[in-house]
């Protein structure tokens, strides 16, 4: 299984020359095995990998989702793929009161939020949705999904390829103790891609307001999980946007001396398992 880090960051994207090694763009993970492309959220990195795809069409890829916050979904708009007929497109996600993915996605391409609608896109496009607990197969893919803590939902997968497992579990909160759900979730697994937006210090309002209750996870707990799930290699997700790249860097050392197999997500990675 091929992966690739095509938006690292959470919250809204940045530029500048602070952010550069890391990256701006916001949550886009696209997993690659035996010719079929899964990617994981639509955040505005979802852009850039719609440009490098878009070079040797047709493409087919499905898509899925862990929640609709802005972050997570603002790329669908600018992925250029979805605007080309011979494009096969397989969207999948949660069905939260009574809404599917669909009208999710349709919602921000509304006026007044944006000039053309979801029916713009001229792909050959399937909707579908997955349920927590129930296993989902898309080509290759075996997934699972798990509900963790985060304000308005959020859904954690467990995939497995070819023998290794990826489990995605971004925008997660685990409060005073480990979410025994994603300990559950990620056991085990080849790799483990973890919300790590706070230190301990923001988290507790030590440096700024508190952020209790803002549905994020520190890069302590982080490794704290991978630890406790035996998971081999962690890679520290959906940095904070005011985290500069000398202060990814400094985290991803301290994150090192605790659990070898740690790394900082950024834009470009490019992992083989």
């Amino acid at each position: 299984m091929d992966i690739r880090f095509w938006g690292v960051r959470g919250s809204v994207p940045v530029s500048g020359e602070r952010f550069a090694r890391t990256g701006g763009n916001t949550s886009c993970v696209e997993l690659c095995h035996d010719g079929e492309r899964l990617i994981l959220d639509g955040g505005t990195g979802l852009a850039q990998l719609g440009e490098a795809l878009a070079a040797a069409p047709p493409v087919r890829a499905t898509l899925l989702f862990s929640h609709i916050h802005w972050d997570h979904i603002q790329g669908v708009p600018f992925f250029g793929p979805a605007y080309d007929p011979r494009t096969e497109l397989q969207i999948i996600g949660a069905c939260r009161d009574g809404r599917g993915i669909q009208a999710d996605l349709d919602a921000q391409m509304r006026p007044p939020h944006f000039p053309v609608g979801l029916d713009a896109m001229r792909a050959q496009i399937q909707w579908g949705s997955l349920t927590p607990g129930r296993q989902l197969k898309v080509g290759p893919f075996t997934i699972e999904a798990d509900e963790l803590d985060h304000p308005n939902g959020i859904l954690a997968f467990r995939i497995e390829a070819g023998g290794c497992t990826v489990v995605y579990a971004t925008d997660t909160e685990h409060g005073e103790r480990i979410d025994p759900r994603l300990l559950a979730l990620a056991q085990g697994a080849d790799l483990l891609i973890h919300d790590a937006q706070y230190t301990s210090e923001e988290y507790r309002g030590v440096a700024g307001p508190p952020r209790r209750g803002w549905g994020h996870s520190t890069w302590g707990q982080a490794v704290e999980a991978a630890q406790r799930a035996d998971v081999d290699r962690l890679a520290l997700f959906h940095h904070d946007p005011r985290r500069s790249d000398r202060d990814v860097a400094a985290i991803e050392t301290a994150a090192v001396a605790r659990h070898h197999g740690c790394f900082a997500a950024r834009e470009g990675t490019r992992i083989a398992l």
